[in-house]
């Protein structure tokens, strides 16, 4: 839901972000996502960069009430909407993502326009009609490994969200079809000046469940000092008909499918799938 290289072009525009915070690969569970949290600005800045920030900053701009982005992560979408002037909120079940988004919103003075909580979007802790716009940028519903907890997590959304209010959904195409590999380098440089990063991935596919799992070693070196860090990060595959219908039954109305971040038609072969929605 997350943001990462190396998988066939041009299928892959990065692994979903997301998330952040919202995944595990048995459930949903936060395994892998504190230790991820190091690098996770490192790594999309060498993936996904920004060109999904003015996309968001748009559907924002034109929102007239409250803002909730679902797993905001290290605030690497919420921080730029918050400096531009916009008030919002983010939610994430990550600490470790969180105290980093937090170091960013003191650094840029924008604790009155941006606030953070720790939560589960399952059940979002906000009254009922609350919000105007709920985003869900990069992936981060595909962190949901399980149906259960996506259902919820509609359900959480649904009941926060006011009446014609819109959730915008952003989905990483066909994670399914992905290569496998093993322990593939696939990001190597620095990450401050006297520190160096390597990532090792593997992939491998659970075609049964739909899930895609990446096996991360990150190597770093420090003043000489090497430190290794392995985790897993966890995605459910999601197709767009599958979740225009999860949408419709939980009370939401499909308003568009979009293919890219500029407002072009749903391709099933772009990189990225977007669905803008409306609470009915």
């Amino acid at each position: 839901m997350v943001h990462s290289v190396a998988m066939p072009p041009p299928r892959r525009p990065g692994r979903p972000a997301a998330a952040r915070g919202e995944a595990g690969a048995t459930r949903l569970g936060d395994d892998g996502w504190d230790a991820y949290a190091a690098f996770y600005d490192w790594e999309n800045a060498r993936t996904i960069k920004r060109r999904d920030v003015g996309f968001w900053r748009g559907l924002a701009a034109a929102a007239e009430g409250r803002i909730l982005e679902l797993g905001t992560g290290t605030g690497r979408v919420a921080v730029p909407l918050a400096r531009d002037g916009i008030a919002l909120t983010g939610v994430d079940r990550s600490p470790a993502m969180l105290a980093r988004a937090r170091r960013r919103v003191s650094r840029f003075g924008l604790q009155r326009r941006l606030a953070l909580l720790l939560g589960d979007m399952r059940a979002l802790p906000f009254r009922r009609g609350s919000f105007n716009l709920i985003m869900a940028p990069y992936g981060v519903l595909q962190s949901l490994t399980q149906e259960r907890d996506l259902r919820a997590a509609l359900a959480s959304v649904h009941r926060v969200l006011r009446p014609g209010g819109r959730f915008v959904i952003d989905l990483v195409p066909d994670l399914v079809e992905w290569s496998e590999y093993d322990r593939r380098k696939t990001l190597s440089g620095r990450m401050a000046p006297a520190t160096t990063v390597t990532l090792i991935e593997s992939v491998r596919q659970d075609a049964r469940r739909g899930l895609t799992i990446f096996d991360q070693r990150y190597t770093t070196v420090r003043a000489g000092r090497r430190e290794v860090r392995d985790f897993s990060l966890t995605f459910r595959t999601v197709s767009i008909p599958g979740m225009r219908e999860r949408l419709e039954r939980q009370g939401f109305a499909i308003d568009a499918v979009l293919g890219d971040y500029q407002g072009a038609p749903l391709d099933l072969r772009a990189d990225v799938w977007i669905i803008l929605a409306r609470r009915r």
